[in-house]
Order: structure tokens, then sequence, then C-alpha cells
């Protein structure tokens, strides 16, 4: 089963396809909200700013208009926190009331790396002291014991990537363990849809995600063998009662032919009657032949006529039918005309001799039939490459497009259908083509280059 291991396939395929997607859109979303992070000023950088524009004037500090607008709209307040003393020098207006204006060492420990009262804190260098910034409580988060063993960091790559193949292996089990039991329903039901296909018997075991589905495939096969049944039961009957018809009309047939043929040569009846003994035997022959490629097309049709194949020219056995029919006295009006090229000797194939010279008989006799007002008849072998192909063409009346296309494309009248009044014929048409498929040939059917009917057997080496 081809279809197990494709579905296993795509199954896979889809989970390690949304995988990837997952894993781009995450580090999308995270180069995003990096990007737009970064792209702000830090609160460090805005205390060492504001630290490099607080300027000492006439005794006192001011800062520049525009870092004082800066700092008002990220609601921030700052002051400065002088180097000797350790009491505040300078602040903003502000400053929440209980920042406190004294400060020691340790207080300026603790709030350069945390918080003041609950507020966050950055300092920055300034010339005769230390500045600070606070901010709204929820404006920043600050890690105060930042402290990360070397080795983590350093072997960080190496396990990020160990942890994401190990996420995606764990995807993967989660993803088979998942979808293990849906194949495992899917697997019975492939198979036997395969088997409907074969026109094999189906029994799936009803239950599972499909029990449904199983229950029709069940019910769709046995209604399939019950359907095949009664048409080999059809079939048999029908071949059976046709060859049993031929023969019981041979007999009587060969009677009727032996007593007008004998009618035909008396001299002791007069011309008109002598000819209608004429017609007799005439009709009575093809009414014999009727019933031998009656009999031939349906043995064909069942196969029940062995072929004995072998290695046979083609070119021999067409000219040996042409020369059967100009041995047997055709009308004049009718002409042969051989049309393969000189250079072309032999054009060998597997093929079965007499059901090929039955065939090519067939087509030619088939131009003599539809062209009452006669024609010229023209015959031609071509060696083409893996492929043998013989061509018989005539310039009678020819057929229309759409008889051409009813050759080709409907069923003989052997093939049952709706229509009882006006059945399809065609019975030499229908030997050649069955003869031809028996050889694993083609039989091209269409409109000759001189005016008349075409038909190409194209047959394999």
């Amino acid at each position: 089963m081809k279809s197990i291991p494709k579905l296993i396939r795509r199954f896979v395929g889809i989970m390690m396809l949304s995988t990837i997607l997952l894993i781009i859109l995450n580090i999308t979303f995270f180069a995003i909200v990096f990007v737009r992070n970064a792209s702000t000023l830090s609160p460090w950088d805005m205390a060492d700013n504001a630290a490099a524009a607080l300027q000492l004037k006439d005794g006192g500090y001011s800062i520049s208009d525009d870092l004082m607008t800066k700092l008002k709209e990220e609601n921030t307040w700052a002051f400065l926190i002088d180097n000797d003393t350790r009491q505040v020098v300078w602040r903003t207006d502000n400053l929440p009331s209980n920042i406190p204006m004294q400060y020691t060492l340790s207080d300026i420990a603790k709030l350069t790396r945390g918080y003041i009262d609950g507020y966050p804190a950055f300092t920055g260098e300034a010339k005769n002291g230390l500045l600070v910034l606070g901010f709204p409580k929820d404006r920043f988060w600050k890690h105060t014991r930042a402290s990360w063993d070397y080795n983590f960091i350093a072997n960080l790559p190496k396990n990020t990537i160990i942890i994401l193949a190990i996420n995606i292996v764990l995807i993967f089990l989660i993803y088979v363990a998942v979808n293990s039991k849906l194949l495992r329903s899917i697997r019975p039901i492939i198979n036997g849809i395969q088997n409907l296909s074969d026109g094999s018997p189906v029994c799936i075991k009803e239950k599972g995600v499909f029990s449904e589905l199983a229950e029709k495939i069940n019910k769709t096969s046995g209604i399939l063998q019950m359907q095949a049944g009664q048409l080999r039961k059809k079939e048999t009957a029908r071949a059976n009662w046709i060859a049993g018809v031929s023969h019981d009309i041979r007999t009587p047939l060969s009677m009727i032919m032996g007593y007008a043929g004998q009618l035909e040569d008396s001299k002791n009846l007069s011309e008109i009657e002598r000819k209608k003994a004429a017609v007799i035997v005439k009709q009575s022959s093809r009414m014999k032949d009727l019933i031998n490629g009656l009999n031939l097309a349906t043995k064909l049709e069942y196969n029940m006529q062995p072929l004995k194949v072998k290695q046979e020219n083609a070119i021999s056995i067409t000219r040996q039918v042409i020369v059967d029919f100009m041995n047997t006295n055709i009308d004049d009006k009718f002409l042969i005309e051989w049309k393969t090229a000189d250079a072309l000797s032999a054009c060998y194939i597997n093929a079965d001799k007499d059901l090929l010279k039955r065939a090519i008989s067939n087509l030619i006799q088939n131009s003599i039939n539809h062209n009452e007002n006669g024609c010229v008849i023209y015959v031609s072998v071509d060696d083409c490459n893996n492929t043998c192909k013989i061509c018989i063409e005539d310039n009678g009346i020819g057929a229309s497009d759409k008889q051409i296309d009813i050759l080709n494309n409907t069923p003989h009248y052997l093939i049952c259908d709706t229509s009882t009044t006006e059945q399809r014929h065609g019975l030499g048409l229908l030997i050649v083509k069955q003869i031809i498929k028996g050889h694993n040939g083609e039989i091209l059917i269409g409109h000759s280059e001189y005016g008349g009917f075409k038909t190409v057997l194209i047959i394999p080496k």
C-alpha cells in the first residue's frame, strides 16, 4: 500500500512545517518586541543625560528646558545628592513629599540598584554629586540581585539549541501518538477501497471513528459482488445462446446453400429462376459469414479464442490478404494499390497470423461493401520505431465526422444498452477492434487523404 506511507509523510510534513512556522513566528514576535522597547530611551541613558545637563550657576543648579520637558513627559522626577554632605541640594518641583532629603552610603547603594519607597530609581554621575531619577511605580521593573554564573552564559546558545531540539522531538512524539490511532483506523478503509476497485470482496470491521464509513463500504462491496455475479451469469448465458444458435443454424443453412446451388446450375430452370437461386446462394453465404463472424466476435469478447502468437512479417501477411482478394475475381470497379515503400521488405511483429489476416480482410471488404460504385483501396505498411502500422484506406464515399466519432467511441452492439429499436451494426469492424486489442495494439479510424475512409492498425513489435 503506497497510500499509508504517503499519508504518514503528509502528517509528518504538516507537523514539521507547523513547527518551523511556529518558531519563525515566535522569533519574529520577540524581535519586534525587542526592537520596539530598545528604540526608546533607556532610564539609565536618561539619568546620564540629565546628570550631564545639570549645571551649577550663581550658586544654584539648573537644567535645560528641553530635558525638563522630556522628564515631565515621562512623569519623572529628579534630585541631586551632594558628594560631601549627602544631602539633596537640588530637586524638581514634582518630587514626592515622602522622598528623604538626607542619605547614607547604604541608602545610596540601595537606591542605585533598586527602589526608593517603591519608585524605580536610576542614577547618573553629575559634576558635584549623584543625580537620581525616579519613575512611576508601574513604569519599570528592576532586578535588584542580578547575578549570572559565567558558564551558564557561555553555554546558553548550546543549551538553547538542545532545549529547542527536545521540544521538537516531544512535539513529534505527541503528534505521532495522537495520529497513530487515526492511521490504524484509516488503513483498513484504504485497503477496502482498493479491493473495491479490484473487484475483490471487502469485509471491514465496523468499529472506531470510521465505523459508519466501513459499514457503507461493506454494503457497497456486497452490492458490487451481487451485480458482478449476475453479470457473469448473463454473459455466460448470452455466449452459450450465440454458440448454440450458430451451431443449430449451420446444418439447415448448409442444406439451403447446397440445394440453391443445384438449382442455380440446373438446366431445367429458366434464367429468371436460376438468378433467384443465385441470390439465395449469395445471401446464404453472407448469412454464413455473419454467423462465423458472430461466433468469432463472441469468442474474442469473452477471451475464448486463444491467440497463437509468434514472430510474423506484417508485410508478408498483408500481401497475402491482397493476393487472396485478387484470386476471388473481385469486380473490376474495385482496385487495390500497394503503397508500401519498396525499400521496406519486412516488419516483424508478434501476432496471430490467421486473426491478423482476418482483420485486414475485414477492412478491405468494408471498403468494397460500402462503395457500390467502386473505389480504389490503398494498402500500406510502415515500420515506426517500436510499432508496425497497417493502413487501409479508399477514395470512396467515406464517412461524416459524426459517424467517425461514433465508430471510435461508441460501444458495439454486443454490449447491452437501453436502445432496443436502433441497435448498432458493424460486426466486421468490431472483430478488427477485438483482434487488435488482443495484440495489445490500437486502431484509429478517420478520413483518408484520398477522400474516403481510413483505418490504421498500430501493433507493437
